[in-house]
């Protein structure tokens, strides 16, 4: 399982995030504390949103910890919406094109969790996308798949209502052609002007997701809030700061705060 931190707010320096906490993405990709493996060193990525539309991203495959880069850009960058993500490698192999952040123009999306037995569900899940989006896949993994349908399904105009959709896509899929579903989707993605995070699982299985008010050195002197940040674990040993968001929920950071949603996807096979 992957870890990763998101932040929409005043803009903040990357380090904030990356490698400042006691606990920061940067010690969580060895010694991950709410995972089932403690270790993500399978490459490393951060994408973030400054003045023009699309994403900046920066990805490699050595570990975070080794990658002396990765702490001097996350020192200099400063940005008001940012994600990083750090990699445990559960399908495709180990290479640039599979690291997260995903983009695809002015979207960005990472994700932690599965879809089982993807392999066997993979050709006609990618039957439907658009010659444009499967023309867009580079890498191999589910993770960039399932954000391609989301884009297919009109995350333009819908994004959660598309992710529900491609989660929806899956199921029905892994239904017809294997008899069952699993699919454990923790995901966070932005259009550069909302963050957006689902926490879901066929199974009420779902990978972690916490959220908390940030502060930051990189805004408010006095220390006051600058935004929200969204993590896979806690960034430092302050329960009472960090709130954990259920399975089966949404959550979507915007100028106006941080608003928590249902996430329902309704494949056929559930409504039969």
């Amino acid at each position: 399982m992957c870890r990763w931190a998101a932040y929409r707010g005043e803009p903040l320096y990357l380090e904030e995030l990356v490698s400042s906490p006691a606990h920061s993405l940067i010690e969580q990709s060895h010694c991950a504390t709410r995972a089932k493996t403690a270790t993500n060193g399978d490459g490393f990525g951060i994408a973030w949103y400054g003045d023009r539309p699309e994403p900046g991203r920066y990805r490699d495959i050595l570990p975070a910890w080794s990658d002396c880069n990765l702490r001097s850009i996350a020192r200099q960058i400063r940005s008001p919406l940012f994600l990083a993500h750090v990699r445990a490698a559960t399908t495709g192999a180990t290479r640039r094109d599979n690291c997260h952040p995903f983009v695809h123009g002015h979207w960005s999306f990472m994700h932690n969790g599965q879809v089982a037995s993807f392999e066997a569900i993979r050709r006609p899940l990618e039957s439907l996308l658009s010659d444009e989006l499967f023309s867009a896949r580079t890498g191999s993994t589910d993770s960039e798949l399932l954000f391609l349908l989301a884009l297919q399904f009109g995350m333009d105009a819908d994004p959660l209502g598309a992710m529900e959709k491609a989660i929806a896509a899956v199921e029905d899929i892994s239904m017809e052609r294997l008899g069952t579903a699993l699919v454990r989707f923790t995901a966070c993605f932005s259009n550069g002007r909302q963050l957006y995070a689902v926490r879901y699982a066929t199974d009420h299985k779902p990978p972690t997701l916490y959220a908390a008010p940030m502060t930051g050195k990189g805004s408010d002197a006095d220390g006051s809030k600058t935004g929200y940040c969204l993590v896979s674990e806690p960034l430092n040993d302050e329960a009472d700061t960090w709130v954990e968001i259920p399975d089966g929920s949404a959550v979507k950071v915007c100028p106006d705060g941080m608003q928590a949603l249902l996430f329902q996807p309704q494949a056929l096979s559930k409504a039969a």
